[in-house]
């Protein structure tokens, strides 16, 4: 073969190889480009029209529109926003009605150098109150104005003014003043009803801690039903409201209030020897403020109705362990001689067992109830006399004697000074 032959084969060859490449450039592009046009139809951008800006003429200067600040909308209201709320209508509302009450004791400045003097400011106790009656007629604890010579009163907006002691109740540490209203922004408190508190519900305190006026504390019903021991009297005070509110010396003698503003109770005791707050303080019961209060004001003094026993309760176990035929009850220990409870032939014990440490007399009358209404513990006795009796009133003691249950009339007298 010569070399024209072989040139020509050669350039045979590679235009067959051009030509068989083209094919499979040809064939992979049919393939491929309907997949292709398909995304770019669907593609919004492929879509959508091109639309340039329109230039304004520059003569005349572009004037920007005022943007306004869009209206944030208000937050819905939290819990607190609604604690606040409460503690503060019930501040403004009944904080005119507190005052602080500043007390002088004479024999206490007979050594003083200044003893010719009396300004307000010699002022040896203090405690806090509240107004119950247009007329000027304020409570506080018995023991802020005990032995005072004098007192005066300082009201909400700086006002001062001399009271008189109307009169006092040893056995609830309760004692009624009066100002002369002449002049003054006199706004009585509301009372509330303990038998609708719950454990737990929000307690407000208003007093003049450490002679600080006008001051509020919060917390909670912490228990109901407490009974305490005043420090001057041999009878026990039944249904003391116990809170964790701070109640600090000054604060004696203040509202204890609920949270629609109403006086459930009158904080007189805080139960601490450091003499500050340690979480535990106590509110007399809102009837007994009123009972007290309203007797003093009308008759100038409280009788408090009296039975005249010494008892106590039983538990179950107790029940068990002395074998008594009843499901609960107050055991009669003592019977005191010429009494109510004697004059009715009550009945107390005479035999002595111990349970558990604890003294009990046998074969004495065991009260089930008064009135028709259950007793299961000594306290409850106590709380019904408190609230619903006064001295010459009659009331029907149910008992158990020696397994059989009788009815016993009692006419009530005034507990002994």
């Amino acid at each position: 073969m010569n070399k024209n032959n072989r040139g020509f084969l050669w350039i045979a060859g590679i235009a067959i190889l051009l030509i068989f490449l083209c094919c499979i450039v040809i064939a992979f592009a049919a393939f491929a480009a309907p997949k292709v046009l398909d995304r770019f139809e669907q593609s919004p951008a492929a879509t959508a029209p091109l639309i340039l800006p329109t230039v304004a003429p520059q003569s005349e200067p572009i004037t920007l529109p005022t943007l306004e600040p869009t209206p944030t909308p208000p937050l819905l209201s939290t819990y607190d926003d609604v604690e606040t709320r409460i503690y503060a209508e019930v501040y403004e509302r009944v904080n005119p009605s507190v005052v602080a009450i500043m007390v002088l004791d004479e024999e206490m400045l007979e050594d003083s150098p200044h003893n010719d003097i009396r300004p307000f400011f010699f002022y040896t106790g203090e405690g806090s109150g509240f107004v119950v009656d247009e007329r000027g007629y304020i409570v506080t604890n018995r023991h802020v104005v005990m032995d005072a010579d004098d007192v005066v009163v300082r009201f909400y907006d700086g006002l001062l003014a001399p009271a008189e002691i109307v009169g006092e109740d040893r056995d609830t540490d309760l004692a009624v003043l009066k100002v002369d209203p002449q002049g003054l922004d006199l706004r009585p408190v509301a009372f509330g009803d303990i038998d609708e508190l719950r454990v737990g519900e929000r307690v407000i305190v208003i007093g003049n801690p450490f002679g600080n006026t006008n001051t509020m504390t919060t917390g909670i019903v912490s228990a109901l039903g407490r009974h305490i021991e005043l420090f001057d009297t041999q009878f026990q005070l039944p249904e003391v409201i116990q809170t964790d509110a701070a109640i600090n010396p000054g604060n004696s003698g203040g509202p204890m209030l609920n949270a629609r503003g109403e006086v459930i109770g009158v904080a007189f005791m805080l139960q601490s020897e450091t003499r500050t707050n340690a979480g535990i303080g106590f509110g007399i019961p809102v009837y007994f403020v009123k009972r007290v209060s309203e007797a003093i004001i009308e008759q100038g003094r409280f009788r408090h109705p009296y039975l005249g026993i010494r008892g106590s309760g039983l538990s179950p176990f107790v029940i068990q362990e002395l074998g008594l035929p009843v499901a609960y009850g107050i055991l009669i220990a003592d019977v005191l001689p010429d009494t109510p409870a004697a004059k009715a032939g009550l009945r107390g014990g005479e035999d002595t067992r111990l349970v558990e440490g604890m003294p009990f007399a046998l074969g004495g009358d065991i009260i089930i109830g008064v009135d028709g209404r259950p007793l299961k513990v000594f306290d409850d006795l106590l709380s019904y006399l408190g609230r619903y009796t006064e001295p010459g009133d009659d009331i029907t003691l149910t008992i158990v004697r020696d397994g059989e249950q009788l009815e016993v009339t009692v006419t009530l007298e005034p507990r002994p000074e």
